[in-house]
């Protein structure tokens, strides 16, 4: 792999994309080279921007033949810091937005990989169908980003991650040759499924350029709530009621600690109280049911019954949209809320789902030993064991002092996440973060059949080389 990239690798590069195709203007490549929570900053030479799966084959193309490492980028939204170059060619796919094809008796939707998760929502809108992946970057979060990342979302519980939803993927591989499989079949039992291993591979094993995506019709109720409750535990007795009284139409399921609305109301303008008392905790219920007025009686009765038998403490049923979309802004914006308070160690973590009260138990009795007066900000999709475990630094403590002891205290509630049979990424991935963490975690065994993949595919490693084992 070439470290620095030869100037006729740049000349020939700029010839195949063409005019636009392509920048060194340091105004145009900054907010390419920052994540979004200024953790991770980068360099590139040069910022390849295709517009057509043929000139991304064009460019890896090159860079293979020279040895010149790659980094794919989509809408910049990851939190792990894969997709910001260090010194590599940078690929950014945000000129391939077209929405080729809506497939009706298909239920299928064709998006190239620029192609915003909002744009898909909208293109399948219009034609009376629904892409059920929701996360709160969906403004920003693009198509082949979130195909390489295997991205979860608040809606895994009963549709799955992105590899649930994907019938099929174009790619340009690490050779440059252009790999159609774009495919709208739900049933293909031909061998390995190659698309799979695209799929949450982070850009190492090629560039994804478009993908055939699973639709699902509208569904004529929806039901939102927020309720009040004591702890953990009882969120998870309340989740196994709901799925029991909704049978299996529960779309959300989020948890939020009393600590993360509180930030959410000081730090967000127009964020709302969701009740009139405080709770230690809170969830966020969606149903939705294909049947008129059957989601809103689900909810009804499983919140009565709830509150009746002390599980819940205080609930509210939004009675307008707007109701509906203030209760998930607040849940969308806890990330955001914590920035303002100063250097936070952030993990991605999910483990079963009967063992999510334990790890809150134990992984905050573990933090506020390690570091006395930290503030503990947990939250996430506890319908499928996922949580976003976050600890800010003491309030008037040391940005710098709390940044510089994260590795130690990640390493402590990865452990915990690990003897509870869990994972140290639910949903992000492992990028530059975690890749190297990941090795204390995963079996030799596992690692060297990755790395016998990745050598098969990629044999100079030039495709986002810093990522993965």
């Amino acid at each position: 792999m070439t470290v620095t990239v030869p100037a006729d690798v740049i000349s020939r590069l700029k010839a195949v994309l063409g005019e636009g195709g392509w920048s060194q203007d340091p105004e145009r490549l900054a907010p390419k080279l920052v994540e979004w929570r200024d953790r991770w900053s980068g360099t590139t030479p040069l910022l390849a921007l295709p517009r057509a799966t043929a000139e991304v084959a064009a460019v890896i193309g090159i860079c293979a033949e020279s040895g010149v490492a790659v980094t794919p980028q989509g809408g910049n939204t990851g939190l792990v810091g894969g997709q910001i170059p260090q010194g590599e060619i940078l690929l950014s796919t945000e000129r391939m937005r077209a929405v080729r094809d809506v497939a009706l008796l298909d239920d299928v939707i064709v998006a190239e990989a620029g192609c915003t998760l909002a744009a898909v929502h909208e293109a399948a809108l219009e034609k009376r169908r629904r892409f059920p992946l929701s996360l709160a970057s969906e403004g920003s979060a693009t198509i082949g980003g979130l195909v390489s990342t295997n991205a979860g979302g608040t809606a895994v519980l009963r549709y799955g991650t992105m590899r649930d939803l994907v019938l099929g993927l174009e790619a340009v591989l690490p050779n440059g040759e252009v790999w159609n499989g774009l495919k709208r079949l739900r049933k293909d039992n031909t061998g390995y499924d190659f698309k799979q291993l695209l799929i949450g591979a982070e850009g190492t094993l090629g560039v994804v350029t478009a993908a055939s995506l699973k639709l699902f019709p509208i569904l004529a109720s929806r039901a939102v709530a927020m309720a009040g409750i004591d702890s953990p535990a009882a969120a998870i007795q309340l989740l196994a009621r709901a799925k029991e009284e909704a049978g299996g139409a529960v779309e959300a399921f989020e948890l939020m600690g009393r600590r993360g609305v509180d930030f959410a109301l000081k730090n967000i303008p127009g964020m709302r109280d969701p009740l009139a008392d405080h709770w230690p905790w809170y969830v966020l219920i969606e149903i939705a049911s294909g049947e008129p007025g059957t989601a809103e009686a689900a909810m009804e009765r499983l919140l009565a019954k709830a509150m009746e038998d002390g599980l819940v403490r205080d609930a509210a049923i939004a009675q307008t949209e707007t109701q509906a979309t203030a209760f998930w802004a607040l849940r969308e914006n806890q990330s955001a809320a914590q920035k303002p308070e100063g250097a936070t160690w952030k993990h991605d973590v999910s483990v079963p789902v009967s063992r999510v009260a334990e790890f809150l138990d134990r992984a905050t009795a573990a933090m506020e030993a390690f570091v006395p007066g930290c503030r503990v900000t947990a939250f996430g999709h506890v319908g499928d064991g996922n949580i976003h475990y976050d600890v800010i630094r003491p309030e008037g403590g040391d940005n710098a002092v709390h940044s510089a002891r994260r590795d130690e205290g990640s390493r402590k509630v990865h452990d915990i996440v690990a003897e509870l049979g869990g994972s140290i990424s639910a949903e992000h991935g492992l990028g530059a973060m975690k890749t190297a963490e990941a090795l204390r975690y995963k079996s030799p065994v596992e690692v060297e059949a990755l790395r016998a993949v990745r050598r098969a595919l990629d044999p100079k490693r030039i495709m986002n080389p810093r990522v993965l084992f």
